[in-house]
C-alpha cells in the first residue's frame, strides 16, 4: 500500500503540479503588490479617487454596492492585463528564440487531375483513380 503511494507521489505530473502550486502562490503576491501598489495608484492620481467603493445605490432601504463590484471588476482586469501582457508574452517569445518551431515534411500532395490530397507514396489517387508519378524523395537533411 505505501509502495503505491510512494509511485504515485513521484510520478512526474505530480510533482510537477505541486511545484507549480507553490510557485503560483508565491507569484500572486508579486502581481497582487504590482497591482496594488503601482498600478491603481497610477489611476487614482487620474481620477482623483482611490477606488470606487463610495458608489451605493439605495433601494427600498437595501444598499447595493456597485462600486465594490467595480472594484473586484478592475483588480481582476488589470491582474489578468498584467499578468498576459509581462509575463505571457515575454515568455513565448523567449520560447520561440529558444526552441524555434520546425516545419513537419508534408505527408501528402495534390492529385494533378482532382486535387484531392493523396499520400507521397501513392501511384493512383484514392479520390479519381487517376495514375499519378512517384513524389520525388525528399532531399537528406
Amino acid at each position: 500500500m505505501l509502495k503505491g503511494f510512494r509511485n504515485f507521489i513521484l510520478r512526474g505530473n505530480v510533482v510537477d503540479l505541486a511545484v507549480a502550486v507553490v510557485i503560483g502562490a508565491a507569484f500572486t503576491g508579486i502581481v497582487n503588490s504590482l497591482v496594488k501598489d503601482i498600478i491603481n495608484p497610477l489611476i487614482a492620481a487620474t481620477v482623483h479617487k482611490p477606488d470606487f467603493s463610495y458608489l451605493i445605490l439605495t433601494v427600498h432601504g437595501g444598499k447595493i454596492l456597485y462600486g465594490d463590484f467595480l472594484n473586484a471588476l478592475i483588480s481582476f482586469l488589470l491582474i489578468s492585463g498584467t499578468v498576459y501582457f509581462f509575463i505571457v508574452l515575454p515568455i513565448q517569445s523567449l520560447l520561440k528564440k529558444v526552441n524555434p518551431s520546425k516545419a513537419a515534411p508534408p505527408t501528402s500532395r495534390p492529385c494533378p487531375e482532382c486535387l484531392g490530397d493523396i499520400p507521397l507514396g501513392a501511384k493512383r489517387c484514392q479520390h479519381c483513380a487517376q495514375p499519378v508519378e512517384p513524389a520525388p524523395a525528399p532531399p537528406a537533411a
